[in-house]
């Protein structure tokens, strides 16, 4: 019979993704067949599952814990912000729909059957279910038609458990004030607490565990230490790149674009020895020491590249061409690299063509159709096998193409200056391929080392659950899960 539980968190970016993940690599270590979901993620890091959809990169990282393919079942709803009210709403692995917020709080409701229907087939043989919410529970406005948390709990019968984060401080009044915020049907699903990310003696804590469980009635079931490596997981949200403690000689320069999508090609690098991995915030120049400008995707070409021409990145960018230095765009990045971008039916907006940074003689024309698929690609240069994925409107035609430097399923893919200087392509995750990677550097003047980044996720993930298994009652925990009715 199939278990269920529900990881929810006191407020946003407390780790749930992350302890997610440690409890499907844990559980899997006990011998559970157990599989990650989440209702609705809110991400432009998008992952592409072997059914050919998108799901949100967090559950592609909890279901490699473990030990299944992703599939769009695990993540049926996932909204990819487009503007500042506006997002992308992808339902079971498809576009759907790109509506404004306000919009959204009357149309999710209606999508409660097909969040419960993933989450049943998903289910279906398996032990054990583990479910992550969004955001908070305690926010009880965005109660009435919640599909991503309490209301989720509700449809499908599963127990919560609660963590809070004490870095951020007030960890007591987040769960007390959560048990009190919410109506009493609701307070009842949560079963225990935990405490993420604590920074020093865990036992100084023992006392406020105590005051927790007297307030709320919930079970106390650990307190978990700061986990240092967590940046050498795929990361969910650029910020969290921002923690990379690298004291690499080769510095590459990253422009955070407003709308930055599918920046997942950043891990590989970020975790490298000698590579020093720079996030540029708005308002900051672009360093003159790096040796290699990556432009990432951008779920907002258009506008993106209008941010980056106000933060005076164009100018600076065009200083590190002139004084010789690499540049790399990939997707959107790559996009915003030619002469011309050209959306005539709206697709991104109201703009309907701007003038691109002229560093690649090529154009881009939107189109309505979205490629999105899992690709096997070569390096032209090296002959070196890359595997990737691609996912983006648009298609990219001009003379530097005949410079191509990927071939993708025997077609040429990606362009590049005369000087080979400035590269582009829409192939995500290429980075990942150690041996394309070390070559990618060589050319830079880095000679790397021979790691295996893809046996690194691993042992973190191993660490991760090993991290768990120390400092939480695991038994207590999957004991709270509940079979489904």
């Amino acid at each position: 019979m199939t278990r269920a539980l529900m990881i929810q968190g006191a407020g946003s970016n407390v780790g749930k993704s992350v302890v997610v993940a440690g409890l499907c690599r844990a559980a899997r270590r006990r011998g559970f067949d157990v599989a990650p979901f989440k209702p609705q993620n809110m991400s432009n890091n998008a992952a592409v599952t072997e059914d050919g959809g998108e799901i949100g990169r967090a559950q592609a990282l909890q279901a490699r814990a473990a030990g299944l393919a992703p599939r769009i079942d695990m993540n049926p709803v996932l909204l990819k912000p487009e503007t500042d009210t506006g997002a992308q709403v992808v339902v079971q692995g498809r576009r759907e729909a790109t509506v404004r917020a306000r919009d959204y709080g009357r149309m999710k409701a209606g999508l409660m059957p097909r969040v419960l229907e993933s989450f049943c087939r998903l289910a279906m043989g398996r032990d054990l279910v583990v479910v992550e919410g969004a955001g908070s529970p305690a926010e009880v406005n965005l109660r009435a038609g919640d599909i991503a948390n309490m209301g989720f709990a509700e449809a499908a019968g599963v127990p919560v458990i609660l963590i809070g984060d004490i870095d951020r401080g007030g960890v007591i009044a987040q769960l007390v004030g959560t048990h009190v915020v919410l109506p009493e049907s609701d307070r009842a699903r949560i079963k225990g607490f935990a405490i993420n990310k604590f920074r020093g003696d865990p036992t100084l804590f023992a006392e406020g565990m105590t005051e927790i469980a007297r307030h709320t009635g919930w079970r106390g079931l650990g307190i978990l230490p700061w986990f240092a490596d967590a940046w050498r997981l795929p990361a969910e949200d650029v910020m969290d790149l921002r923690a990379t403690p690298s004291e690499g000689t080769l510095k590459i320069a990253v422009p955070r674009l407003n709308r930055i999508a599918n920046f997942d090609d950043l891990d590989p690098l970020a975790v490298e020895p000698g590579v020093k991995l720079e996030i540029v915030e708005a308002g900051r120049p672009l360093p003159g020491d790096a040796a290699l400008v990556l432009i990432p995707g951008s779920k907002s070409t258009m506008a993106d590249l209008a941010h980056f021409r106000a933060q005076g990145w164009d100018i600076d960018l065009a200083a590190h061409v002139r004084r010789g230095g690499h540049v790399l765009g990939l997707c959107g990045g790559y996009q915003m690299l030619g002469r011309r971008i050209s959306d005539p039916e709206g697709l991104e907006g109201s703009e309907r063509e701007c003038r691109g940074l002229g560093l690649l003689d090529i154009e881009t024309r939107m189109q309505p159709a979205k490629r999105v698929t899992l690709t096997e690609a070569r390096h032209r240069a090296t002959g070196l096998p890359v595997s990737g994925y691609e996912i983006h409107l648009g298609a990219t035609s001009g003379p530097d193409c005949a410079r191509a430097w990927l071939e993708v399923e025997g077609r040429p893919e990606g362009a590049a200056s005369a000087d080979g200087r400035v590269m582009g392509c829409y192939l995500h995750g290429l980075f990942a391929a150690d041996g394309f990677r070390r070559a990618f550097l060589d050319m830079l003047g880095l000679r790397a080392d021979s790691r295996d980044y893809e046996a690194g996720v691993e042992a973190t993930l191993d660490a991760l659950a090993d991290h768990l298994e120390r400092h939480l009652d695991l038994d207590a925990l999957f004991a709270l899960a509940e079979p489904l009715a």
